[in-house]
């Protein structure tokens, strides 16, 4: 629970899924900007799916922040977005089942996801995907640098 003085650091943070075929080779990338610094993540798995490499971007963002802070997060994935901040909460109040009583997919990810958004303050920001934001093209170019050469 946050306290009510505590200042919390103010994180940018962009991230981004890539996919070379779906599923295919994919990789994730993550640029976070705070206090005048910059740090850029990234990483990727040989065979997996854009949405896995979207939601791998967020938790490994978030996993490197080694206390609480305020998070402006800014993704292009609606899957991520709105899982987060829609499904997620009929999921668990289904047992981790969606509303047709099926098991979520990817639902280790959202376990990991729900966790490490637990750490933190979030404001959530959809950007458009490939049209010119910086932050998310910096995202994209790191995400397809950790995706795995065949």
């Amino acid at each position: 629970m946050r306290v009510a003085d505590e200042t919390l650091t103010k994180v940018d943070m962009w991230t981004d899924g890539a996919c070379k075929g779906n599923p295919g080779p994919g990789g994730w990338g993550v640029l976070m900007k705070a206090s005048g610094r910059e740090k850029e993540l990234f990483g990727g798995e040989k065979v997996t799916t854009n949405n896995r490499m979207e939601l791998m971007a967020v938790i490994e963002g978030l996993k490197t922040l080694n206390r609480r802070c305020d998070v402006t997060l800014h993704v292009d994935s609606q899957y991520v977005k709105n899982g987060a901040q829609s499904w997620m909460k009929g999921w668990k109040r289904n047992g981790w089942k969606t509303s047709n009583k099926q098991p979520v997919k990817n639902v280790e990810l959202w376990k990991a996801l729900d966790e490490q958004l637990g750490r933190h303050d979030i404001t959530w920001v959809w950007v458009k995907g490939h049209a010119g934001d910086p932050g998310n093209e910096k995202a994209d170019e790191l995400a397809n640098r950790g995706t795995p050469k065949a």
